[in-house]
């Protein structure tokens, strides 16, 4: 198992994958009756902007499966780079995480300025299982929640390559064909070839980071 699939793990365990799937059907036919019981909501101008309500109904969703702690992390509304309005931005134990609608799973949302920044903070030696605490730069690693498009045929956790705007470090399965429970099999974390001192290590590095530059609570 790879340091980024581990690591993710980490932050979103495995077991609260299926609110992820569960959310974004009870959002995307939210969206889709309120639509379709709205007459502004059908002019064509209307019409081209269908993802924006159900961007809004996604967020409702995953805001109040947070409060309800069906997903156990914590959030916050921050401001976009430009003061153009707020994102939900999901705030783990050591990451952050956003979600997008994308027209393709295989890439990265658009690139915009916000985006941009998060990506680059996940420039740590992920892919080295003997990486050095002094190749890593351990600020808040940021991942992805990614859906959509106009049909929900797709959602997938994923970590954003620091390298490339278009490429993923990591991409989780499609969660939209999971059960809605998942049952563990295999060899557990312990029984792994996996060293998982190596996430503790990152964790480390993170929260030294967070106190440096006066992140912490």
């Amino acid at each position: 198992m790879r340091i980024s699939e581990s690591f993710i793990k980490d932050q979103f365990p495995e077991k609260s994958w299926p609110v992820i799937p569960r959310v974004l059907r009870h959002a995307y036919a939210a969206a889709d009756a309120l639509i379709k019981d709205s007459p502004i909501l059908n002019v064509s101008s209307a019409q081209d902007n269908r993802g924006r309500i159900v961007t809004f109904a996604v967020d409702l969703g995953f805001e109040r499966a947070i409060e309800t702690a069906a997903i156990n992390c914590d959030y916050r509304w921050q401001e976009f780079e430009r003061p153009t309005g707020r994102y939900l931005q999901m705030r783990f134990s050591h990451s952050t995480a956003s979600i997008s609608q994308v027209p393709r799973p295989s890439r990265q949302p658009r690139n915009v300025c916000f985006r941009e920044n998060a990506r680059l903070k996940n420039q740590f030696d992920l892919d080295f299982l003997e990486f050095r605490e002094e190749k890593m730069r351990s600020e808040e690693p940021h991942f992805l929640i990614i859906h959509g498009y106009q049909e929900l045929a797709f959602a997938h956790l994923a970590l954003p390559s620091s390298t490339s705007k278009s490429e993923y470090e990591w991409k989780s399965k499609n969660l939209m064909g999971m059960p809605h429970e998942i049952v563990a099999e295999g060899p557990g974390f312990e029984d792994t070839d996996f060293d998982f001192d190596e996430v503790d290590l990152l964790k480390e590095g993170i929260e030294r980071w967070r106190r440096d530059n006066g992140e912490g609570d």
